[in-house]
């Protein structure tokens, strides 16, 4: 039994007989050769005594090597903070403070954190009374390197801890040290190739290449970009920005070919709008411009409803000066049988010949436009351009679109862009118009009366009544019964209310027939 040692170490001690003291606290503390090498009492805690037995008669060379034995002893397998908190507060008794240091560092890297709270305690306590800002600042970030540790091997694929630890050890750590994270933590691939799990993953490949890039050499940010391009599952689905970025760095070590070698092989493999856009910017910047042509062909072969690609390649051919080639890719955009923006093009295409002072080809396309869509924002569009063509009869083509979209949009559904287009135009007789013309669209405004209708809820039963506005135009021949039963019905009121004037107040009748 344990306490069968230590009566006979004090039985010892008291006679003086030091020597005889060591060699029990040896047979105590060693193991003894048996068949299966089984340890006596292999505990901390008895080379903890030995040691402080051998700091107590001072001999602090035996105390020191009985703590260096003990941790060669018990290796990274076994280990624990008591051991070391004895150890380090023996140093800090020697006055050996970086010692002292070495000791609770060698500790907390290797310690799991939920171990170590006593060492990261003691540590803490020894900064405050030896050390400076430097050994404080460093005891925090151990203790948050710790936290971080503890986070990633719960869950490997938590990217967001992975990310913290790695702003931790950049700000602090050498590049062997931020390397070996960074290459920890790009190992961690996501399980499913589904793009959605791998979007915070990627960033992990980025911060890499653009650390590498920043602090270490092209040659390792070289192969940083191309392993990441390799692993990526482009038959799934790619990531544009790590094509671009890998090319943009190209283009940084001044290699050209590479870049382009690159964001051909990113369009050959796994085409997007993205890529072909960036890979566009690069040759406009480069004034490229055959490229550029190439490349808006590539395009729009790949996503022909993409509207803003067609006008972009319009206004780059409209810059160089060839003009029929630029309206030439607007008749072909237009004549695609879907695109994703109809209006932004069509709008893009009249502003062209517009600019090109080319009225009578933007009329046509007006005309084209109104085959194709009755929309009251494209006849208001119609009369402005009219207006601002600069001709001598300007104002009676202006009057006359006027006049072909009212009677165009009698049959709308929707009265709102019907009442929208007359007070277009009401705004422009008022400005250039007559009085006869004034009086006239005075007389084609609707009148706006309240009606109720009865609502129903999802599951079809009663939900009330509601209010609202309605409009009825006076050119509307189904209307005139209305419009003459509602000038009926104010002319009653108005008689209704002089009538009870009257009633209220009777001098007024007498004064009147005197």
């Amino acid at each position: 039994e344990e306490q069968a040692w230590h009566s006979y170490i004090n039985f010892e001690l008291r006679y003086k007989e030091v020597d005889r003291a060591r060699s029990i606290y040896e047979r105590y503390i060693l193991f003894r050769a048996l068949a299966a090498l089984v340890l006596v009492h292999p505990e901390v805690k008895n080379w903890i005594k030995y040691a402080r037995f051998e700091e107590k008669h001072s001999y602090f060379a035996h105390a020191r090597k009985v703590y260096e034995r003990a941790v060669e002893f018990f290796g990274e397998e076994h280990m624990d903070e008591h051991l070391y908190v004895a150890f380090a507060k023996f140093e800090e008794n020697q006055k050996e403070f970086e010692r002292v240091r070495v000791i609770y560092k060698y500790a907390l890297d290797r310690i799991p954190k939920q171990d170590a709270q006593n060492l990261f305690k003691n540590y803490t306590i020894f900064e405050k009374k030896f050390g400076d800002r430097r050994g404080i600042e460093d005891i925090i970030v151990s203790k948050r390197r710790f936290q971080y540790e503890e986070e990633v091997k719960a869950n490997p694929h938590n990217y967001d801890a992975w990310f913290d630890y790695l702003r931790l050890v950049e700000s602090d750590a050498g590049a062997d040290t931020v390397r070996e994270v960074y290459e920890r933590a790009i190992a961690n691939v996501p399980p499913l190739q589904e793009k959605r799990h791998w979007k915070r993953y990627i960033y992990l490949w980025i911060n890499y290449a653009l650390y590498e890039e920043l602090e270490a050499k092209a040659k390792r940010t070289r192969q940083v970009y191309q392993a990441c391009l390799e692993l990526l599952p482009h038959k799934k689905f790619t990531f544009a920005k790590m094509w671009l970025l890998y090319a943009q760095f190209e283009i940084r070590q001044k290699n050209l070919p590479l870049a382009r070698r690159a964001l051909g092989t990113s369009i050959g493999k796994c085409p997007k709008n993205k890529l072909f856009k960036g890979y566009i910017e690069l040759e406009l910047q480069l004034r490229e411009f055959d490229r550029c042509r190439k490349l808006y062909e590539k395009f729009l072969e790949f996503a022909p409803e993409n509207c803003t690609s067609w006008i972009k390649f319009a206004e780059l051919e409209t810059i160089l000066g060839d003009i029929d080639r630029a309206r030439a890719i607007y008749e072909l955009a237009i004549g695609q049988p879907r695109l994703d923006m109809p209006e932004v093009l069509w709008k893009s295409y009249i502003d062209f010949e517009i600019e090109q002072e080319e009225y009578e080809k933007t009329r046509n396309l007006y005309r084209r436009l109104l085959q194709r869509t009755q929309h009251v924002k494209v006849w208001i569009s119609l009369a402005q351009f009219e207006l601002s063509a600069g001709q001598e009869e300007r104002l009676p083509r202006c009057r006359q679109v006027y006049e072909e979209a009212n009677k165009a949009m009698r049959s709308c559904e929707e009265k709102e862009e019907r009442l929208m287009l007359l007070e277009a135009w009401r705004a422009f007789e008022e400005e250039f118009g007559t009085a006869a013309t004034k009086d006239r669209i005075d007389k084609l405004m609707p009148e706006k009366i309240k009606k109720r209708r009865k609502l129903q809820a999802e599951d079809g039963s009663d939900a009330g009544w509601e209010e609202y506005y309605d409009y009825i135009f006076p050119e509307d021949t189904a209307n005139q019964p209305n419009l003459k039963l509602l000038a009926m019905a104010k002319l009653w009121k108005k008689q209704q209310q002089e009538s009870e004037a009257a009633a209220m107040d009777p001098d007024k009748d007498i004064d009147e027939s005197q």
